[in-house]
């Protein structure tokens, strides 16, 4: 008899790593299939649930990167190494690696979106001989609001990295600027066959994905994904409705095709 999605089960955390004052990794123990870009429902009883996109997938363990931003995930920083929480999931369609393996990758991230999108970055990082090369943006609004500093230290070491700021006081470390304004530096080796992801905010998205078309990416060779939509993961409470099409269920990862349709 298949699992009831609706039942959650105790998952206990096994590290806590801290990024920013707000934002924290939970690597969770979980056995099972999971891809880059699916997202998990957290909850507590008597505080709600959240949906966390998968930021990591490790031997027997799952990262969730969350924000602390409200009562759930306030209640969720209370947690420790030992403790437990309740999961359920993972749901959505995730990124599938075999769609971008003897490709030129382009990563495009702003803040929080490189979390769903890590896991497929960790992955070529570690086969980069299943590339034809990959090249990651990263944006963020200061250098203090950087997730996964050492992560991009090994990152760095196998692949084309941007990483960028908004703004830095006196901070010659870092590049300034938006990732949009890096698109028309890419040096890509065939535009008809590289392929991109944009993870983000929707603006950044919508801004994004025009600067690729206009630099000559075929739309569909563009992915992204509307992880910031997720609500309760199964179709049921509509939050997360744009016109016919249900993202928890037909996403949050979509081919540019039929994403274009759903950027606001």
């Amino acid at each position: 008899m298949p699992a009831n999605e609706y039942i959650p089960f105790l998952s206990e955390i096994k590290e806590v790593i801290k990024h920013t004052d707000i934002e924290y990794t939970f690597r969770l123990a979980y056995n099972g299939p999971v891809k880059p870009g699916q997202f998990f429902e957290v909850s507590i009883p008597k505080y709600g649930e959240a949906p966390i996109s998968v930021s990591g997938i490790g031997d027997g363990t799952v990262d969730l990167t969350i924000r602390r931003v409200g009562k759930v995930t306030n209640e969720i920083f209370e947690r420790y190494v030992g403790d437990t929480l309740f999961m359920r999931g993972p749901y959505g369609n995730g990124f599938d690696i075999s769609l971008y393996q003897e490709k030129e990758i382009i990563v495009i991230a702003g803040g929080t979106g490189l979390s769903p999108v890590k896991g497929l970055v960790d992955y070529f990082c570690s086969h980069i001989e299943e590339t034809n090369g990959m090249t990651l943006i990263a944006g963020f609004k200061t250098p203090q609001d950087i997730l996964f500093i050492e992560d991009f230290r090994r990152w760095q070491q196998k692949l084309a990295v941007i990483l960028t700021v908004d703004q830095a006081k006196d901070n010659s470390d870092y590049r300034i600027g938006l990732v949009t304004q890096y698109i028309p530096e890419l040096k890509v080796k065939n535009i008809d066959e590289a392929v991109a992801i944009v993870v983000g905010p929707p603006l950044m998205m919508k801004f994004t994905t025009q600067s690729l078309l206009k630099r000559g990416f075929h739309q569909e060779n563009i992915w992204i994904s509307h992880e910031r939509k997720m609500c309760c993961g199964i179709g049921k409470c509509g939050h997360c409705k744009i016109d016919d099409t249900y993202v928890c269920l037909d996403g949050p990862v979509f081919n540019f095709v039929k994403g274009v349709q759903l950027l606001d």
